[in-house]
């Protein structure tokens, strides 16, 4: 059984930074591709970003590249998301998502991903 726990959330001034974690288990971790997904309240929740199986891809949306990081630790079982120059904008609950591929691309398209944690609040205060 596959589970995701993310967990690094938390309250933080606009400007300031937070870097969330999401633990893997019950899967090869190699063999999944990882996605970061953000819902504020009111909002459908929309990507982030994404990794490849190996790290050695990355995408990300418009409105967080040159300010977020993703990345991945394939002996912890392990994906990051490291946030800088946060806005009260970015404020919500941060989902990790994993799908199983033998490709090595990424994708930011939700519906590809078939497992997913339960999320981590992150509030950005102005």
């Amino acid at each position: 059984q596959v589970q995701l726990v993310e967990s690094g959330g938390g309250l933080v001034q606009a400007g300031g930074s937070l870097r969330v974690s999401c633990v893997a288990s019950g899967l090869t971790f190699t063999n999944y591709r990882l996605g970061w997904f953000c819902q504020a309240p009111g909002k459908e929740r929309e990507f982030v970003a994404a990794i490849s199986r190996t790290g050695g891809s990355t995408l990300y949306a418009d409105f967080v590249k040159g300010r977020f990081t993703i990345s991945r630790d394939n002996t912890k079982n392990t994906v990051y998301l490291q946030m800088n120059n946060l806005e009260p904008e970015d404020t919500g609950v941060y989902y990790c998502a994993a799908d199983f591929t033998r490709t090595s691309s990424t994708t930011r398209v939700y519906t590809n991903y078939g497992n997913w944690g339960r999320g981590t609040q992150v509030t950005v205060s102005s």
